[in-house]
């Protein structure tokens, strides 16, 4: 018998499961829930409101937190990716009507993080803090560009387009289940991706120049390489989740929709949900996208609703940004690490 199954089952202890496969039936019991019974009682309201945005802002977290969470990277240019991102996917669709929705939405991902490769050149000089400044610059240059330049739009009146159809193997997917499979779908893929690569080789060299540049350098860590990376991965996955919120959710492609409050939510997603952790996105954007609802029930159920969207959009900032200077001084590995700690309690076998 394996000595780990036999101190298990050691008399007057009581069995405990190891962690791993603990952790993957319940992704595979998640899976199931999201996939098959969700589809079978979800309302549109649920589709639209909740379970879309949802999905797509842990996308956008996720991969903001690829390149700040994991590589120490800062970044302030999630909405310029999503945007890239947005217009890219587009414009293949417009003029490759050829190209099956999957290939379009992987190209839109792959120009965007070309364009993340050239704003993380700067990151060769500037560190820690500043390098906010250059991505800062890029996310309003590039919403400038998108407004300003009518190719992007084909020359649309304005700057706003509406989205072609969605429609992938005959099947249509215009209705807001369908939206729902493709955004789940692709945010799963995506998912699993980041999964691997933040476990291979590639990860720990992130996670080696942000816990240390010189010492990764001395230790033969290509640090320009990993920043590179850090920077096309974590935009690439941006920019997949700047189409899906133009195509899945919007409907319509807008720069004005991946302005500076779209990257200023993605960093409070993970400050929130918990740096360099890929569960910590999808809590985070959890708590984002279900904040406002809950705020606006509350108001409903004991102040009669006195409450305007403007104010409950200022009570909002407030608890947000009492959050992050909670999180940041206590916690800053956010709600991720507060849920292991107390799972861990919880299996934590009894005397």
């Amino acid at each position: 018998m394996p000595p780990a199954l036999a101190a298990a089952l050691a008399p007057g202890r009581r069995p405990v499961l190891p962690a791993l496969p603990q952790r993957a039936a319940g992704l595979v019991l998640l899976l199931a829930v999201a996939f098959v019974a969700i589809p079978l009682t979800a309302t549109d309201y649920w589709y639209n409101a909740i379970l879309i945005p949802f999905l797509i802002m842990a996308l956008a977290g996720l991969g903001l937190n690829l390149t700040m969470g994991y590589a120490g990277q800062a970044s302030l240019g999630t909405g310029a990716f999503m945007a890239v991102g947005a217009y890219a996917t587009y414009n293949l669709l417009l003029r490759l009507p050829e190209l099956p929705l999957p290939v379009s939405l992987a190209g839109g991902g792959l120009i965007a993080g070309a364009v993340g490769l050239v704003v993380g050149l700067p990151s060769l000089r500037i560190k820690g803090f500043y390098l906010v400044a250059p991505t800062l610059a890029a996310q309003f240059l590039i919403e400038w560009v998108f407004n300003q330049v009518g190719w992007f739009s084909n020359y649309a009146s304005s700057s706003a387009i509406s989205a072609p159809r969605l429609v992938f193997l005959g099947q249509d997917l215009s209705s807001p289940a369908g939206r729902y499979a493709l955004t789940l779908t692709s945010v799963t893929i995506v998912t699993v991706l980041a999964w691997r690569l933040v476990r291979s080789q590639t990860g720990r060299n992130w996670r080696a120049v942000r816990d240390g540049e010189t010492a990764a350098a001395v230790i033969g860590v290509p640090v320009a390489r990993a920043k590179f990376s850090a920077f096309f991965v974590g935009a690439a996955v941006s920019g997949v989740a700047g189409a899906l919120w133009a195509f899945a959710y919007l409907g319509t492609v807008d720069a004005r929709s991946f302005d500076l409050d779209r990257s200023f939510q993605a960093m409070f997603i993970i400050i929130i949900g918990g740096l360099s952790s890929l569960s910590g996105s999808f809590i985070g954007a959890a708590f984002i996208v279900l904040t406002p609802i809950l705020l606006t029930h509350l108001s409903n159920a004991f102040l009669g609703g006195s409450l305007d969207g403007g104010q409950i959009a200022n009570l909002q900032r407030i608890l947000f940004g009492a959050l992050i200077i909670g999180f940041l001084i206590k916690e800053p590995n956010g709600l991720a690490a507060l849920f292991t700690t107390l799972s861990g309690r919880l299996r934590r076998p009894t005397r």
